[in-house]
C-alpha cells in the first residue's frame, strides 16, 4: 500500500518529527537503488553527471545478475573510483550486507585508502541503512559489519588467503607510465589477478575493474584476450567513455563526434566549459598519454622494430625449442654515457642449429665501473669467451674500464681465498699460501676473455633493423624470461629520446655471434683487444675475433 504523507497542519509537534523521520527513511530507501544516488545522498559535494549514472546503471545490472565481469574506462578525476568502488561498495552493502568485499589496487596504500573511505561512509552514515561495524572493526585493511559483510583491502602482490570475496572491484592496477610500460610489472598485476584475486572468488562472483588504459597489453587487455567481451559473445561488458567521443555508434552516453565527456566540476550544460577542459589536456599531454588517459585508447608504438607477437613466439623456453648444444658463448655492452643512459649488458650463446639465444641481461642505468664490473660477472656466470663493446664514444676508455673491472674481481676474489684459507691455517707461509689460492678452483682465476671493439657507422635503427629481420626469420630467441629487452624492441622508436641500451647491446651480440652477417651491416669490427679464453669453447670466427663476420661497414 502506496504511503499517503499526512498534512502537516494537523499534527502535533512529536507527530511532525516522527513524520520527519519516516519521510528520511523512505528517501533513504530510495537511495540504494544505485551508488550515484546513494552517493548523493550521503556524500556531500558530490555531483551527479550523466558519465557516472551510466556507470550506475551497469553497477545495477552486475547486481541483477545480468553481467558479472564489468570494466569502466573513463579519464582521470572524473570522480569514476569513487562512484564506482567507494558508492559501488557501500551500495553493495545495502543491499548485501553479509558478502564480503575486496577491493584491489596496484599498492596497499591506495587499497586502503579506498577502505577507510567506504569504512567512514558506514561509520557516518551506515545505521540508516541497518549497517554498523563490527565490535573490534578497527582495521581500515580488513573490516567487518554486524552482520558479517565487509571490505578486504589488498594491492597487487598482497595475499589474500584465507579472504573469499563475493564481489571484487579493482582500481587501476597499474600505478603509472613507468610501470604499465614494463613487461615484467604487466606480468606480475596479471599473476596476481589470476592467482590472488580470482582464486579467492565464491561461486557465481562478479568483478569490477575501474582503470586507466595506460598501455595497449595492460591487465584489461589481457582479460579481454582471455574471455572476450559481451558483444562478442564473450564475458566482458565494456563501458568506455572517452574525454572526446570518437564512436558515436557505441558511445555509452549517445554523443556526436568531438564531444566532450561531462566533468564533476564543470556545470552540467556547459559543454564548451568541458571541451576547453578536455582540450587543455590534450595540448598539455604526450599523443601517447592523451590515448592512453584521456581517450582510454592505448595505442601501440608505431614503427616499432618487432611486435610483442613475435617476440613471444621467438620464446624457446615456452616453444620448447631449445633443443641444441651451446656452441659458443659472448657478451654485448653498450656503455653508459656517464651513467645517465642505460648501459647495455645483454648475454647469450650460438646454439648448434646456428641459431642466438639470447640468455642474460644485466642492463641498467649505471656509472663506468658498475657496467664495467657487471659485463666482466656475466663473462664468467656464462662462460663467455668474448666480450664486445660499442667503441664509439671513450673506446679505450671502456676497454681500459673492462680489463681493471676483470683485474680487481680476480684480486677481491683471491684475496677471499687468502682470508678462508688463512683462517683454517693461520701458521702458513706467504708462498704457500700464494700455491694453494693458485690452485684452488675460482670464478676468475681464468683468463680475461678476449675483448672486441665495435664501431657503429649508421643510426641506431639502421643497426638494428637486420637484427629485427633475423629475429623474425627464427635466428634469433630469448631463453629465459628477459620482459625489458623484449619490451625495449617492441616499443622503441627513433624519436625516442630513451638510449636504447638493449637494443644496441643485442645487435652487438648478433653480429658477433651469429655465424652469417644481416644483409646491409652497418658496423666494423675492429681487431680483438683482449687475451684468448680458455673455456674450451671453439671460436667459429676467423683468427682475430670476429666470428664469421669479417669487417663489416
Amino acid at each position: 500500500m502506496a504511503y499517503s504523507p499526512r498534512d502537516p497542519g494537523s499534527m502535533t509537534d512529536s507527530e511532525l518529527l516522527e513524520e520527519i523521520r519516516r519521510l528520511d527513511c523512505l528517501d533513504d530507501q530510495a537511495a540504494t537503488r544505485d551508488p550515484v544516488s546513494l552517493l548523493h545522498r550521503i556524500m556531500r559535494g558530490y555531483r551527479i553527471r550523466p558519465h557516472l549514472e551510466i556507470i550506475a546503471e551497469q553497477l545495477v545490472r552486475v547486481e541483477l545478475g545480468e553481467i558479472d565481469r564489468l570494466l569502466i574506462t573513463v579519464p582521470p578525476q572524473t570522480g569514476k573510483s569513487v562512484t564506482t568502488v567507494v558508492g559501488g561498495a557501500m551500495w553493495w552493502l545495502t543491499r548485501h550486507p553479509t558478502d564480503r568485499i575486496i577491493v584491489g589496487s596496484y599498492g596497499d596504500s591506495l587499497a586502503v585508502d579506498r577502505g577507510r573511505e567506504i569504512q567512514g561512509l558506514v561509520t557516518d552514515h551506515g545505521g540508516r541503512f541497518g549497517l554498523r561495524l563490527a565490535r573490534g572493526a578497527s582495521s581500515v585493511q580488513d573490516w567487518r559489519v554486524t552482520s558479517g559483510g565487509g571490505v578486504r583491502s589488498v594491492g597487487v602482490g598482497a595475499g589474500i588467503t584465507g579472504h573469499p570475496g563475493d564481489i571484487v572491484f579493482i582500481d587501476d592496477p597499474h600505478k603509472n607510465r613507468e610501470e604499465a610500460d614494463s613487461l615484467r610489472f604487466r606480468d606480475r598485476v596479471e599473476r596476481w589477478f589470476s592467482a590472488d584475486i580470482v582464486s579467492r572468488l565464491s561461486p557465481g562472483a562478479p568483478i569490477i575493474m575501474i582503470m586507466t588504459r595506460w598501455h595497449e597489453d595492460d591487465l584489461a587487455a589481457r582479460v579481454i584476450k582471455k574471455e572476450g567481451t559481451t558483444d562478442k559473445d564473450g564475458r566482458w561488458q565494456i563501458i568506455r567513455m572517452p574525454a572526446l567521443c570518437d564512436e558515436p555508434l557505441w558511445d555509452p552516453l549517445h554523443r556526436s563526434f568531438g564531444a566532450p565527456l561531462p566533468h564533476p566540476k564543470i556545470r552540467i550544460g556547459d559543454v564548451d566549459g568541458a571541451l576547453r577542459h578536455w582540450e587543455d589536456k590534450r595540448r598539455s599531454s604526450s599523443v601517447r598519454d592523451w590515448f592512453s588517459l584521456y581517450m582510454c585508447d592505448p595505442r601501440p608504438a608505431e614503427g616499432a622494430l618487432l611486435t610483442r607477437e613475435l617476440l613471444r613466439q621467438r620464446r624457446c623456453y615456452e616453444t620448447n625449442t631449445c633443443d641444441h648444444e651451446p656452441i659458443r658463448a659472448a657478451v654485448a655492452v653498450d656503455p653508459s654515457g656517464g651513467g645517465r643512459d642505460t648501459a647495455g649488458i645483454i648475454g647469450g650463446y650460438l646454439g648448434s642449429d646456428k641459431r642466438l639465444y639470447i640468455t642474460h641481461d644485466y642492463s641498467g642505468v649505471m656509472p663506468s665501473d658498475a657496467w664495467s664490473r657487471r659485463a666482466c660477472e656475466m663473462a664468467v656466470d656464462i662462460d663467455a669467451d668474448t666480450i664486445v663493446f660499442e667503441a664509439n664514444y671513450g673506446g679505450d676508455q671502456a676497454l681500459s674500464l673492462i680489463r681493471t673491472a676483470w683485474d680487481a674481481l680476480r684480486n677481491a676474489e683471491r684475496e677471499v681465498e687468502r682470508q678462508r684459507i688463512l683462517a683454517d691455517q693461520p701458521n702458513m707461509t706467504a708462498r704457500r699460501l700464494e700455491q694453494l689460492v693458485d690452485r684452488a678452483s675460482l670464478r676468475y682465476s681464468r683468463l680475461c676473455p678476449r675483448i672486441t671493439r665495435r664501431t657503429a657507422r649508421k643510426n641506431k635503427r639502421l643497426r638494428a633493423e637486420p637484427v629485427a629481420q633475423q629475429w623474425t626469420e627464427n635466428k634469433i630467441s630469448t631463453a629465459r624470461y628477459l620482459p625489458e629487452v623484449e619490451e625495449e624492441w617492441a616499443t622503441w622508436q627513433q624519436d625516442n629520446t630513451d638510449s636504447p641500451g638493449r637494443i644496441d647491446a643485442t645487435v652487438y651480440l648478433a653480429m658477433e655471434l651469429l655465424p652469417t652477417p644481416p644483409a646491409g651491416s652497418s658496423t666494423r669490427s675492429d681487431p680483438p683487444v683482449g687475451s684468448l679464453p680458455t673455456t674450451g669453447m671453439s671460436p667459429l670466427g676467423p683468427s682475430g675475433g670476429s666470428s664469421g663476420f669479417g669487417p663489416l661497414g
